[in-house]
C-alpha cells in the first residue's frame, strides 16, 4: 500500500472515529472508548507501518500480521480494515446484527477478512501471537508479528506466561503495544487493581521497553513504531507503552472510563459527529 502524507493520515483517524460511534451508535451496543483512543495507532499501524495485503491469506506468509487482543476494541479494527481495503466499507453498517461478519468481538467462523483468530476473552492475545511468532522464526520468515493489548488486561496471569516465554526463547519478532489509557470497565485501573510501573515489570521479565508517551499525536505514536520496529532482531521481545485517552477526540467522552461499553444516545451521537470531520466519507 502507498503510504501517505501526515495530514491524509490525520484524515483517516477522524474518519475512524467517526465509523466507530455511528456503528455503535446503530445498534446501541459495543465499546466506543477504546477505539476512539486507538485510532492513531490502527492508522498508523495499516497505513503507515504495517507490510501486509489486503488480499487475504490466512497464512499471512511474508506478511508483517496484527492481532487484537483486546477485542472489544473491534469496532475499530473493522474500520482501518475496510478503509485498506480488506471487506467493502459499507459493510461495517452491519456491525452487531443478526448474521453479520462483524461480530461484536471478532470472530473467524464468519471468514471476515484480515481476521486470524477469536478475540475478546482477555489476556490470550500475546500467547497466540507468540505461537505465530515462532512459526514465522522456524519458517525463516522475517516479517513481524504485532498485537494490541489494553493495559487492564494485563490483570490477567496468561499476559505474564506468554511474557516469560517471549523473553526466555528470544521472539525479537515480536512487538507488543499496550493501550496505557489507565481505565477498564469498572473504573480506572489505579482503583481496581493498580498496575504500578508498567515499564520495570516488563523490563524485569526481559523486555525490551519503549514508552510512546503522545498515544494521540499520529506523528509520535508513528515514531514510536518505527523505534520499535528499529528494536527487532536483537534478542529480546520489544513491548511498546502506547499511553492514549480513552474517548480521545470528542471533549464529553475522553479520559473516563464511563464510555468503555456504553453506546451515545441521539443526540450525543449529533454532538460527537460535529467534533469530527468527514474526510474521507461516511459508509
Amino acid at each position: 500500500m502507498k503510504k501517505q502524507s501526515l495530514p491524509e493520515l490525520q484524515k483517516i483517524c477522524s474518519q475512524l472515529r467517526r465509523d466507530v460511534l455511528r456503528m455503535v451508535h446503530a445498534v446501541q451496543s459495543g465499546h466506543p472508548g477504546a477505539p476512539l483512543g486507538c485510532a492513531e495507532y490502527f492508522v498508523a499501524l495499516y497505513f503507515d507501518q504495517l507490510h501486509h495485503n489486503s488480499n487475504f491469506q490466512m497464512n499471512g506468509k511474508g506478511e508483517d500480521l496484527f492481532f487484537l487482543s483486546n477485542g472489544h476494541l473491534s469496532a475499530g479494527w473493522y474500520s482501518v480494515l475496510a478503509r485498506s481495503g480488506y471487506f467493502p466499507v459499507a459493510e461495517l453498517k452491519t456491525f452487531r446484527k443478526l448474521n453479520s461478519r462483524l461480530q461484536g468481538h471478532p470472530a473467524t467462523h464468519e471468514h471476515l477478512p484480515g481476521i486470524r483468530i477469536a478475540s475478546g476473552s482477555l489476556g490470550q492475545g500475546l500467547s497466540v501471537a507468540l505461537g505465530i511468532a515462532q512459526t514465522k522464526k522456524l519458517d525463516k520468515d522475517s516479517s513481524l508479528v504485532h498485537v494490541l493489548m489494553g493495559d487492564g488486561e494485563l490483570q490477567e496471569g496468561q499476559v505474564w506466561e506468554a511474557a516469560m516465554y517471549a523473553a526466555h526463547y528470544g521472539m525479537d519478532n515480536v512487538i507488543a503495544t499496550v493501550d496505557y489509557n489507565g481505565q477498564q470497565i469498572d473504573g480506572p485501573t489505579v482503583k481496581i487493581m493498580d498496575l504500578k510501573n508498567l515499564k520495570a515489570k516488563w523490563e524485569a521479565f526481559g523486555w525490551e521497553v519503549i514508552e510512546t508517551k503522545e498515544g494521540n499525536d499520529l506523528a509520535s505514536v508513528i515514531a514510536g513504531l518505527e523505534k520499535a520496529k528499529s528494536l527487532t532482531g536483537k534478542g529480546k521481545p520489544i513491548l511498546n507503552l502506547l499511553y492514549t485517552e480513552m474517548g480521545y477526540g470528542v471533549d464529553f467522552m475522553v479520559g473516563t472510563h464511563k464510555w468503555h461499553g456504553s453506546p451515545p444516545n441521539d443526540e450525543q451521537l449529533a454532538l460527537a459527529l460535529g467534533q469530527l470531520e468527514e474526510t474521507i466519507g461516511d459508509y
